[in-house]
């Protein structure tokens, strides 16, 4: 197990040199950088010029992002060329308030997405389940910064029940936010579940606990959905990586200060330190959710724990 985390740490290198070098390219090719954001019309030539020299722009591409990546494995993610502040210092800040959107939006999505895809595998073939379908299949299918804008426009503008955006409100700012977030993670919870537990119940084993005369609650909850959790557990983790990732949209939609509006604003200023921190810090985060997605599958699945301990039986065998 331990040399299965290892192996997957170590590709985290490979993966942040791809996407820096990705992302430093895009910024690079875009028009304009972050001397066009600060220049007036009383600098003369050579004040810009001292400008761009001291952001190193007149270097060519791969001399700054070389320059950046041996700042990197220094453990230095260098200082935003708007603010002058510590990207990690900024990154460190706003996260807190993601990860507070992104638990809340898998929380309710998790809460409701289980027990509709129960629901729906034990009514298959029914209307209630063809409905929970199609509303699953809905979720999915909506774009992010449409339902944002029309739960907006519903609840905020009409009705005026919630705040437009930011975190001024406590815990009702953050309602509309998690509800957009956790419509999508429900959807495709909610068909995981229904198709995980619908295969299960056609086991074998499940129609002898039921002749055995184990009541249907328990033979879904104890046996039909534990051997379920495999599917279920994947999409899970993975759709809280993919919420923290790409929680750009809710974020700046609800002008909600977290690390997405922050990558965001800090392209528009053109500050390429930020943005380049930005999104290195968030891949690691992805990559790490996905390495405990994959360590929590040994215990879900007895069968995955008992190879790794069968592996590591043999190992010692052989030393001996």
């Amino acid at each position: 197990m331990i040399r299965f985390v290892v192996k997957r740490i170590i590709l985290i290198i490979p993966i942040v040199i791809c996407v820096s070098f990705i992302v430093f390219a895009l910024v690079d090719l875009a028009p304009g950088d972050i001397v066009d954001v600060m220049i007036n019309s009383e600098m003369t030539q050579e004040e810009i010029d001292y400008l761009r020299a001291s952001f190193d722009l007149d270097k060519p591409m791969i001399y700054r992002y070389a320059k950046y990546m041996i700042n990197l494995v220094q453990g230095d993610l260098g200082v935003s060329m708007v603010t002058k502040i510590s990207v990690w210092e900024t990154y460190m800040y706003r996260l807190p308030n993601t990860l507070k959107l992104s638990l809340s939006s898998l929380l309710i999505g998790v809460i409701t997405g289980l027990p509709l895809g129960i629901f729906a595998a034990n009514r298959s073939g029914r209307l209630s389940d063809n409905a929970t379908t199609v509303f699953a299949v809905l979720g999915i299918s909506i774009p992010g910064f449409w339902l944002a804008l029309l739960l907006l426009q519903l609840f905020a503008l009409k009705l005026g029940l919630l705040p437009a955006g930011g975190m001024g409100n406590g815990i009702r700012s953050l309602i509309l936010p998690a509800i957009t977030g956790g419509l999508g993670l429900m959807a495709s919870t909610t068909r995981q579940t229904r198709s995980s537990v619908l295969d299960v119940l056609k086991a074998d084993y499940l129609r002898t606990a039921r002749a055995k005369g184990v009541p249907e609650n328990v033979v879904i909850r104890k046996h039909a959905l534990g051997n379920a959790l495999i599917p279920i557990v994947t999409v899970v983790g993975n759709s809280l990586a993919y919420v923290i990732a790409g929680s750009v949209i809710t974020e700046q939609v609800y002008a909600w200060p977290g690390v997405g509006r922050l990558a965001v604003e800090a392209l528009g200023a053109r500050d390429v330190t930020t943005v380049l921190g930005t999104i290195i810090l968030t891949t690691f985060f992805y990559v790490f959710i996905l390495i405990i997605v994959d360590i929590a599958y040994a215990f879900v699945d007895p069968r995955i724990k008992a190879r790794y301990t069968t592996v590591k039986k043999r190992k010692r065998k052989l030393a001996a």
